[in-house]
C-alpha cells in the first residue's frame, strides 16, 4: 500500500519489517513461492470501450455521472443473457502507483484488477470493478479515496450504491447474491467503505479481503484508520461471512487483530494465505489450493 500522505519512518520501518517476515516466510518457516514459479491458466479480457454484451469487458458509467470523468468497468461472462438474475463480484483496486522488489504491480486503475475474474474463472457471474471518487465525485483516483487531507468517502460510496443497484436492474445482477471483494486499499475497504454505513452494507452477501483489514493496522491517513471506529464498522457485519487471505502470514496477523478485539468468535471468518510471497491480485489467475478453497467458499455463498 501506497499512503498518500507521510507516515513516521518509525511506523514506516515496522511495517516493512512486518510485511517482509510475512512475505518470506510462513508459520513453519518455509520460502513462499513468487507467482512467476506457477503459470497462468486465466487471461483477464482487457476492457474496452463498447457497448455491454455477454463475454465482454467493457467501460461503463453510472446514469447520473455521464458528465464526469468517472467510470467503472463491468464484465458480463459468455453465459449471460438478458431476463436471468446472476451473481455479481463488485472489486474495489489496491493503491496505485505500486511497486515492490518481486515486481508486483499495482496500478490503482478499475481495469487492471483481477480478483473478480479469477474467482469467478469468467462464468456464471457478473463482475464490477468500482472506482474510488475524488472529493467533488468528478473523476475516478488511483490512492486512497476522496482527497487529501479530508478522504471524503461519500462520493465513493454514492457511485456504488447506484452502479450496484444498476447492475442488478439493467443486467440481471441478483441483489441478494453480491460479493463484495478487494485487495490490498481494497481489502480495507471492504469494511471501511463496505461498512461505512447501513445502506451500504445492505448491499454485501459476503466479503473477500485479499491482503490487509480495516483497523489490523492504524497507520493509514485517512480519518478513522484507528481500531475504535473500525469496530463500530465490523458492527454492521452481522453473520456474513467474510475470506481473509494474503500473501505470507498477512491473514494469520488479521486473525490475531480479530481474536484481539474479541470479533474472531462473533463473526463468520475464513482464513488462508495464498501460498505466495507476492502482494499481488494475479495470484487468482493461477491453481493453487488457496484459489480453490476461495472458489469453494464463493460458490457456498452464493448458493
Amino acid at each position: 500500500m501506497n499512503p498518500a500522505a507521510p507516515v513516521p519512518q518509525i511506523v514506516r520501518l515496522a511495517i516493512s519489517l512486518s510485511c517482509v517476515w510475512g512475505i518470506l516466510t510462513c508459520a513453519w518457516g518455509e520460502e513462499l513461492l513468487d507467482i512467476s514459479a506457477v503459470p497462468e491458466d486465466l487471461v483477464v479480457p482487457a476492457m474496452t470501450i463498447e457497448a455491454p454484451a455477454a463475454g465482454k469487458r467493457v467501460r461503463a458509467t453510472t446514469p447520473n455521472w455521464e458528465a464526469t470523468e468517472v467510470y467503472h468497468a463491468l464484465y458480463l461472462p459468455p453465459d449471460w443473457a438478458q431476463g436471468q438474475r446472476l451473481p455479481v463480484i463488485a472489486e474495489w483496486a489496491g493503491n496505485g502507483p505500486f511497486r515492490n522488489g518481486f515486481g508486483d504491480v499495482s496500478t490503482g486503475r478499475v481495469e487492471d484488477s483481477r480478483l473478480g475474474y479469477g474467482i469467478s474463472a469468467g462464468s456464471g457471474c457478473i463482475w464490477v470493478c468500482l472506482p474510488y471518487l475524488n472529493a467533488a465525485g468528478t473523476a475516478n483516483v488511483s490512492r486512497w479515496w476522496g482527497n487529501h487531507p479530508g478522504y471524503e468517502t461519500e462520493p465513493t460510496l454514492a457511485y456504488c450504491r447506484a452502479t450496484i443497484q444498476d447492475v442488478c436492474a439493467r443486467f440481471g445482477g441478483d441483489p441478494a447474491r453480491v460479493v463484495l471483494a478487494g485487495f490490498s486499499r481494497g481489502a480495507i475497504a471492504c469494511n471501511y467503505l463496505g461498512l461505512h454505513d447501513d445502506a451500504t452494507a445492505a448491499l454485501w452477501c459476503g466479503f473477500i479481503a485479499y491482503s490487509h483489514y480495516d483497523g489490523a493496522l492504524t497507520a493509514w491517513p485517512y480519518p478513522g484508520a484507528d481500531r475504535d471506529s473500525a469496530q463500530k464498522r465490523l458492527l454492521r457485519l452481522g453473520d456474513r461471512p467474510q475470506f481473509i487471505c494474503g500473501e505470507g502470514a498477512n491473514a494469520t496477523e488479521t486473525r490475531r487483530y480479530l481474536e484481539e478485539t474479541g470479533w474472531l468468535s462473533r463473526g463468520n471468518f475464513t482464513f488462508t494465505g495464498t501460498g505466495f510471497r507476492n502482494h499481488n491480485d494475479a495470484w487468482v489467475l493461477r491453481p493453487s489450493p488457496a484459489r480453490a478453497q476461495l472458489r469453494s467458499w464463493f460458490q457456498e455463498v452464493i448458493r
